[in-house]
């Protein structure tokens, strides 16, 4: 089995193959995600396999949440390409992602939404991927909902390197919370292992059944927001 994975949620884009458990990753250069840099990077990256897009057998997209000009790049990009070589699309949450890439069982991941907003969701790792406990929310660091205050439970993500404040709350005495990878975000990597778990299932989608996850329907702050927050109009 042969998938390309692709994931631009967040500025840390990155590209990979998966092959029968052979996994290459290739990183876009660090900045907001576009066609124009991941484009490249998937023909470099098929081209050093000595592999064309026609033999690939599917193509996973991490669909968010995240920047929502991310997940409009990394969707368009997989439905373009799925078209061109008729492949079946298989969206993977880019929390479900990142909970996969901590390799522990129970663990609520948080991602920094931006706007003093974190996405959070707990999973259960199973045999075949992760299992999303509950619904995606956004949330600010103060109001985040906390994995259960059981320490086989483990919190990821950087939304916790982000928001100290969440930090604090994840890491009070009563939490018995378990922090590992406060800096973690989605990876392609993770996308390509779930991509080819859904894949195996008979989980393919047609190109334009394929949709972003965007949870939060605000794109930006007012200047309000922002002047009040600090920063500048």
């Amino acid at each position: 089995m042969k998938i390309l994975a692709l994931e631009t949620a967040t500025d840390a884009g990155s590209v990979a193959l998966w092959c029968d458990g052979a996994l290459t990753v290739r990183h876009c250069t660090p900045g907001p995600q576009s066609s124009g840099t991941l484009l490249p990077l998937v023909r470099a990256t098929l081209a050093e396999a000595g592999w064309s897009l026609a033999q690939m057998d599917g193509l996973g997209f991490g669909c968010g949440p995240g920047s929502f000009t991310g997940l409009r790049v990394a969707c368009g990009v997989a439905q373009g390409l799925a078209v061109g070589a008729d492949l079946p699309v298989l969206p993977v949450e880019t929390l479900a992602a990142m909970a996969w890439a901590t390799g522990l069982e129970r663990v609520t991941v948080y991602l920094d939404a931006r706007m003093g907003e974190v996405y959070s969701a707990p999973y259960l790792r199973q045999p075949q991927g992760v299992a999303r406990q509950g619904e995606i929310t956004v949330l600010g660091p103060d109001a985040c909902p906390l994995p259960p205050a059981d320490a086989t439970w483990a919190a990821a993500g950087n939304g916790i390197g982000a928001y100290a404040a969440l930090a604090a709350r994840l890491q009070a005495p009563a939490a018995r919370i378990n922090l590992v990878s406060p800096d973690l975000v989605p990876e392609a990597g993770a996308v390509a292992q779930l991509a080819a778990q859904a894949y195996g299932r008979g989980e393919g989608l047609d190109a334009a059944q394929a949709l972003p996850l965007y949870v939060r329907d605000k794109v930006a702050m007012t200047v309000a927001e922002r002047l009040a927050a600090g920063g500048k109009a």
